[in-house]
């Protein structure tokens, strides 16, 4: 009895042990052939080479501009914590590395116009490198007013006009007054009365995409000898003192029907559009008016009519451009109608009406 409670013990001690060395085994083999994947990166101080963009990776390049993807070059650059253009950092979500390349997309404002220097931070230390970021071309939004005299002062505005070398109004330089990223001041010279506004900084040159100054006055305080009120549905008003683009008048405009026209109208003989290329007015929006649709319409004709949709930014003055093509082309004009085209009632303001 006792022999055999002795052999079932010893056979359970032997399976056990067999069990046990089995396992010992197993883990043994699994640690010889563990492989660990964990980058090793370099622990010296970043070095940078080259800059090249995603196309040619192979190109060292001289210049990028604002927004563009590129790949920075060089050494040790695995840990890359952080990488500012000047002292703009780039996002988080909008850079990799491993230790030969940091892939970036640069942001799209700098202070700078062109000397932006790269700055990349790693656990181990910085790198600075030296490459032209240059801002994008010069963007003209719109500028106020649309039309003056000599001595009168004009507001561009836009982006990108840091580094401003000149503006031109054609082919005549002009006086800035003062300017920043986002807008210059210039004066009107007696030498020009009207043309396209021209702005050139290291990035390039901008026209203006619509003209500056009335070749043919309409409306500037008061109407031209000649053109008379004959609005209806409509209360004109061309004495109105407030909202006023420049000068002392502006036509303050309530549409008091849906579908009512301001209308000027031009007594005998009308005027010839040679050598004018497009009708030319500036609008006020007032309470309600931001969406709503105006109607162009020259000489009561329904067959070639320009509709435009008034800004939805309330109380700024826009001024509007309106080809002659557009409004099929007419070789004289007798009036010139502003039509409520969205069936409501409302107000807005008109200034510097005239041709172009």
């Amino acid at each position: 009895m006792y022999t055999n409670t002795f052999n079932q013990i010893a056979k359970r001690i032997s399976n056990g042990g067999l069990l046990v060395c089995m396992m010992l085994v197993f883990f043994s083999c699994r640690k010889e052939n563990y492989i660990d994947y964990t980058p090793k990166f370099n622990t010296l101080p970043p070095i940078i080479n080259a800059v090249t963009d995603l196309n040619n990776r192979g190109l060292a390049l001289s210049s990028v501009v604002y927004g563009d993807w590129i790949i920075i070059k060089g050494q040790n650059l695995g840990t890359t914590l952080k990488v500012e253009f000047s002292n703009v950092a780039a996002a988080d979500s909008l850079f990799s590395s491993d230790d030969t390349t940091v892939t970036v997309k640069i942001p799209s404002n700098l202070p700078d116009p062109a000397n932006n220097p790269i700055t990349i931070t790693t656990k181990y230390g910085k790198a600075v490198y030296s490459i032209k970021i240059l801002q994008p071309a010069p963007v003209i939004a719109s500028f106020t007013p649309g039309a003056g005299g000599a001595g009168t002062e004009v507001t561009l505005t836009g982006d990108y006009f840091l580094g401003v070398t000149s503006v031109k109004l054609n082919t005549t330089d002009l006086a800035v007054v003062s300017s920043s990223k986002t807008q210059i001041k210039v004066t009107i010279p007696s030498t020009i009365t009207g043309g396209y506004f021209f702005v050139t900084t290291p990035s390039g040159t901008t026209k203006a995409a619509i003209s500056y100054g009335l070749g043919y006055v309409i409306f500037a305080d008061a109407l031209t000898t000649g053109w008379s009120n004959t609005s209806y549905s409509t209360t004109a008003t061309l004495t109105n003192t407030n909202n006023v683009l420049r000068g002392t008048n502006s036509i303050q405009t309530n549409y008091t029907v849906g579908f009512g026209g301001f209308r000027l109208t031009k007594a005998t003989p009308a005027v010839s559009t040679t050598g004018y290329t497009a009708v030319k007015f500036s609008v006020y929006g007032s309470t309600n008016s931001g969406g709503y649709k105006i109607r162009v319409i020259l000489n009561g004709s329904s067959t070639a009519t320009y509709t435009l949709t008034l800004p939805t930014t309330l109380g700024v003055w826009t001024q509007i451009e309106v080809p002659l093509s557009s409004l099929g082309n007419p070789a004289t004009i007798s009036s010139i109608e502003l039509k409520e085209y969205s069936g409501k009632i409302f107000e807005v303001f008109f200034d510097d009406i005239g041709l172009f």
